[in-house]
């Protein structure tokens, strides 16, 4: 059959074992799927008249990109107002959002909020309340578990004390039970965030169909979304009514504390619904916070006495929802950063075996999110388990550091903070391990991520000192976790994640070589192409 592309390339890494011993320089596209792989000269037999060949010269080929976690709908809420992730002291944010407050809206809106800024001072509303103009405020924070609002929001929210949910959340209060401003998990920030206006739906679709684009042009063909709604699902259909996603996407709705069998009955019904590119395929859970506001679950509390509890307030709820799911086959991906957190998730995962058959627990692959922190024993229980391991590297380049200064490894301690990220130690213990990003909480750019992950430092800052620097990935393993363990990690490796006849045609083109060029020259670099289905969603003008 003539294949409809063929694409040219210098040096084409395919991950794919069989062809690692001789040059690959070309690859044939039919209907979106590759049916040949070989050198220039074979090309040349391929071609029919109605073939287009894309002659990408010096450039490195690969498996499309794939960020194993992203919120790109849930982002739009978290990414409203004045940036504040550039910010390194307090007086940058005061400075920032007075410029903010000047703005025509009526609410003070930010995000990216580093808590690093506000070094031993305790995060308090009063940051707030004398350069918002009068008007309500709510910023968040840099991690979305957590914000800070005003005292007029706190008042138009009719918030004036402690609230109990069904959820690990809290609004911080002081030694007079008066509320801080400091509001922890999602159930705790969403009674200020209920009184705040709405955008249009037509603003949100073209917000998304942007960063979609924006995501297209880093490098990224694909993406796991760890969040849904109804909302997603409306903005999806209307986006591709209007022309075709530039990415594949693949969706997992929470399933929260407090939710019922009848809640998850509904959850899994959501399985398989979409579109031409996007689909629901797994459900996200949480088991715990974040170190940096106290709500991680920790063996041992953190410096502040903090982190000791389970986001699930009875974690054997937890479980039953983890194998209600699993014994229907649905994956799941379970948000895990304490060492407490990570054991409790694998002792459920564990307990799949006694009670869901063989044939369905080898198909359905479970995940676990994050893990910042854990010991060797529990690295050690992830061999052999089939578990995935989905970790952010720059979630430790950009928010921690060396000397062990910042916030996360000051309520860690010494012992905690050398734990930090563990991707070397896990993908040494054979276990897959898929890389991304988590944006909005970090820039969603696919190459400085995996020059971060081989540095363990922030790429760019050649000055800074690495952190835990033996945890550092290679230049493969750092190009796998985006590309063939992204698949395993969907479960898709038969139909994606290497340049195999076969497989989807979703390829990322780079200007330097990902394997062989030093990581700082190569988050500096440039993406050349993207192909989804072998159609061309991103292609750099190099004429200009």
């Amino acid at each position: 059959m003539t294949p409809d592309l063929i694409v040219l390339a210098e040096t084409i890494h395919t991950l794919d074992d069989q062809h690692r011993r001789e040059p690959v320089q070309a690859v044939a596209v039919t209907d979106g799927t590759i049916t040949a792989v070989g050198s220039r000269e074979d090309a040349q037999g391929w071609r029919g008249s109605g073939t287009r060949v894309v002659d990408l010269g010096s450039a490195t080929l690969t498996p499309g990109l794939v960020d194993c976690h992203i919120h790109p709908v849930f982002g739009l809420d978290l990414t409203v107002g004045v940036d504040l992730s550039g910010a390194s002291t307090l007086d940058d944010v005061r400075s920032l959002l007075r410029s903010q407050s000047g703005n025509d809206d009526d609410w003070l809106r930010g995000w990216g909020l580093n808590p690093n800024v506000f070094g031993t001072l305790p995060m308090h509303r009063n940051v707030l309340d004398d350069v918002s103009g009068g008007k309500p405020a709510l910023i968040r924070l840099f991690d979305g578990h957590s914000a800070i609002a005003n005292s007029r929001a706190l008042e138009l929210a009719d918030v004036h004390g402690s609230h109990e949910f069904e959820q690990a959340s809290e609004v911080v209060c002081d030694a007079d039970g008066v509320p801080t401003g400091l509001l922890l998990e999602a159930a705790a920030m969403e009674l200020v965030q209920r009184h705040i206006p709405q955008e249009s739906f037509e603003r949100r679709k073209a917000r998304l169909s942007e960063l979609f684009r924006d995501f297209a042009r880093s490098g990224l063909t694909g993406g796991h979304i760890m969040d849904h709604s109804e909302e997603s699902s409306e903005l999806f259909r209307a986006l591709e009514a209007e022309g075709e996603l530039p990415l594949r996407l693949r969706s997992a709705p929470w399933c929260m504390p407090g939710t019922t069998e009848d809640d998850w009955k509904e959850l899994a019904r959501s399985i398989g619904t979409g579109g031409r590119r996007w689909s629901v395929e797994a459900i996200k859970l949480f088991v715990d916070g974040t170190v940096d506001n106290g709500t991680a679950w920790l063996h041992e509390p953190d410096l502040y006495g903090e982190s000791t509890a389970p986001f699930w307030p009875r974690p054997e709820e937890y479980s039953a929802a983890v194998h209600y799911f699993a014994a229907r086959g649905i994956p799941t991906a379970t948000h895990s950063i304490g060492d407490a957190g990570v054991s409790h998730v694998l002792d459920a995962l564990e307990s799949l075996r006694a009670t869901v058959p063989a044939d369905v627990m080898n198909r359905t692959v479970h995940r676990i999110e994050h893990l910042e922190t854990v010991p060797d024993e529990l690295v050690e229980r992830f061999k052999g388990s089939g578990v995935v391991a989905s970790m952010q590297p720059t979630h430790c380049t950009h928010y921690s550091l060396a000397d062990h200064s910042d916030n996360w490894s000051t309520r860690l301690g010494t012992e905690r903070a050398n734990r930090a990220w563990r991707c070397r130690d896990v993908r040494e213990a054979g276990v897959v391990l898929g890389i991304g990003s988590d944006w909005p909480i970090a820039p969603f750019q696919p190459l400085p991520i995996m020059a971060d992950a081989r540095l363990r430092r922030r790429s760019g800052h050649p000055g800074q000192e690495p952190i835990a620097p033996s945890q550092a990935l290679t230049a493969l393993q750092a190009l796998e976790g985006y590309t063939s363990h992204a698949a395993k990690a969907a479960g898709l490796w038969e139909v994606s994640g290497s340049i195999t006849v076969g497989k989807r045609a979703d390829f990322t083109a780079f200007e330097l070589d990902p394997l062989s060029a030093a990581p700082d020259d190569f988050a500096a670099s440039s993406v050349l192409a993207t192909f989804v289905d072998g159609e061309i969603q991103f292609l750099l003008d190099r004429t200009a």
